[in-house]
């Protein structure tokens, strides 16, 4: 049908694709570049905070370097974000390089597609008031798409203190493995991040993918925290070494000691090591892409399952 060609001319792609992949994802790789240099940082680059728009990693590449997100089967070149140093973090014998994101590319779409999808995007976004829109600005979304080349994870955290109790989605998390540090960037108008700044341990829950709807109902619990744990729609189970209240039917439950907290403009960006760490079973898990990857996967008939 002709309508079905002239689709994608006339409407954007999704920003977004919610997907479930089995963890650790392995379909895509990032690395770091810098002065005829390179590294693998697919497990170790994470986004710090969304304004400005940042990342940090254990590495210290200098102070323009590169960060390249590559399709791991074929070898090809997703997207590439242009990079500037902005601060170092020192904490406990470690250092955490934190980069303001300069611009971006991908090639997940060819020309002139990609640079019409764009226009389309944007100009949806100048017209929503959606939370992320009304924080961030288009060409800095777009920005934060090309992150999301590397399938991001989304957990259910867990915050558990005197007079406060919560349990709310994140995906802006992962880990920092040359630094054996785990990191949080959580919006600083969060309800429970003072909390976490004093308590300094939380649950993490990884979510099984056909969870999405009851995860994404927790996102109200960013703004107003739970009464009680029995008002949450599903079992819980006391996490190993903390007794927090984390999800029975979780993947994965691990418990993080935050040992720093920074300031980074929209969000507060945690820093702590793992107190423990359950496998409870396999599955899929429930993550996040771009639209223009999953696009990009199913013109070669390897698209994401989608949920």
């Amino acid at each position: 049908m002709w309508k079905d060609w002239i689709r994608p001319f006339v409407r954007p792609l999704p920003q977004w694709s919610t997907i479930a992949v089995a963890p650790p994802q392995q379909d895509v790789t990032a690395s770091l570049r810098w002065n005829h240099q390179s590294a693998d940082v697919t497990t170790d680059h994470t986004v710090a905070s969304l304004k400005p728009l940042s990342i940090a990693t254990s590495l210290d590449a200098g102070d323009t370097p590169t960060l390249e997100y590559t399709d791991s089967a074929t070898g090809k070149v997703l997207g590439v974000l242009y990079l500037a140093k902005a601060t170092s973090i020192a904490i406990e014998g470690a250092c955490i390089t934190v980069y303001h994101v300069s611009g971006s590319e991908h090639r997940c779409l060819p020309w002139p597609r990609r640079s019409w999808n764009q226009w389309l995007q944007n100009r949806v976004m100048r017209k929503s008031n959606t939370s992320h829109h009304a924080l961030m600005d288009p060409d800095s979304v777009q920005q934060l798409m090309i992150a999301y080349l590397c399938p991001r994870p989304v957990i259910l955290v867990s915050v558990d203190a005197r007079g406060h109790r919560n349990m709310f989605p994140m995906d802006l998390i992962g880990p920092l493995q040359r630094s054996a540090l785990f990191s949080l960037a959580l919006r600083n108008t969060n309800v429970s991040e003072p909390v976490m700044r004093d308590a300094c341990k939380v649950a993490l829950s990884s979510m099984p993918a056909s969870m999405k709807g009851t995860v994404y109902k927790l996102a109200e619990h960013h703004k107003q925290a739970l009464d009680d744990w029995t008002a949450l729609p599903f079992p819980t189970r006391p996490s190993q070494a903390f007794g927090i209240p984390a999800v029975a039917a979780a993947l994965r439950i691990r418990e993080l000691s935050i040992v720093h907290a920074h300031d980074m403009g929209s969000h507060t960006f945690f820093l702590g090591r793992m107190a423990s760490d359950e496998d409870l079973t396999e599955g899929a898990q429930l993550h996040h892409t771009a639209g223009f990857h999953q696009a990009y996967r199913r013109q070669r008939n390897a698209a994401f399952e989608e949920v």
